[in-house]
């Protein structure tokens, strides 16, 4: 997994998404036209947090390496140097895996 050459701006978060299992926990085998994207991914980029007006950076919680849980619909995927991975907001994160 080579290092992506893009710095997210202000609060965006540049995640790779984990993978799913293929089996359900019966052993049935998942194909791929029924998975549904995984909500799991680590972030491999993060930009440097949002300016207040009085033109202070607050800094993210979130930083380069953590896992994260995401809404289903947030973000905005990309295909950097040939990868799929996903731009969303540091709102867009539910919560950091331990």
């Amino acid at each position: 997994m080579a290092k992506v050459s893009v710095r997210p701006l202000h609060d965006k978060l540049l995640v790779r998404r984990l993978s799913e299992e293929d089996k359900t926990s019966g052993g049935i085998i998942i194909p791929d036209s029924a998975k549904e994207k995984p909500q799991r991914g680590k972030v491999i980029a993060v930009g440097n947090g949002n300016k207040t007006e009085d033109g202070k950076t607050i800094p993210l919680e979130v930083k380069v390496g953590d896992d994260v849980l995401f809404s289903k619909y947030s973000g905005t995927e990309l295909k950097l140097e040939g990868e799929e991975l996903l731009m969303i907001g540091e709102k867009d994160v539910l919560g950091i895996c331990q």
